[in-house]
């Protein structure tokens, strides 16, 4: 039974890590349960701080990848109407062109809305790299706690 989870673990770890690029799958959710699988072995044994810690983690980094793009728009000049075009490109993107709409609708949704606000070409593209620059900071901190929970999960198996 231990090298079932073991082999189910990793592969909901690869799962994971991939997730963190694929803007459809959630990395770090998946690479989480693969770390909880592997703590039901005989293989490891993790404690129930650092299952805690890292599923607070895990659920805040995946909910914050939503939000970071909003940020970016703003914190790169836009308005409430790009934060709000960046938020409807999010939503677009997902349902009606996985799986690079959530990467494509938040650029698209703050350019187009800063458009209508009535700002020049250059002020739009400047709120739209934010929403790109937000979108890769947060696929970053997806990566990273995914590879932290690889980590972990090696690191139990071999020593």
């Amino acid at each position: 039974m231990d090298i079932l989870l073991i082999i189910i673990g990793g592969i909901l770890l690869i799962t994971g890590l991939l997730g963190c690029i694929l803007p459809v799958i959630p990395g770090p959710p998946l690479s989480y349960g693969g770390v909880l699988l592997l703590h039901f072995t005989d293989y490891a044994d993790f404690s129930v701080t650092f299952l805690l810690v890292f599923a607070i983690i895990a659920i805040i980094v995946t909910v914050l990848d939503y939000f970071i793009p909003i940020w970016g728009t703003r914190k790169y000049g836009g308005t409430k109407y790009g934060m709000w075009g960046a938020t409807i490109g999010i939503i677009v993107g997902i349902f009606f062109f996985p799986p690079f709409g959530i990467i494509i609708g938040p650029i698209i949704g703050t350019f187009i809305a800063e458009n209508i606000r009535g700002y020049s070409y250059k002020s739009s593209m400047k709120a739209a790299w934010g929403a790109f620059v937000g979108f890769m900071l947060g696929t970053g901190l997806k990566l990273i706690t995914s590879l932290i929970l690889a980590f972990y999960f090696i690191k139990k198996l071999i020593f």
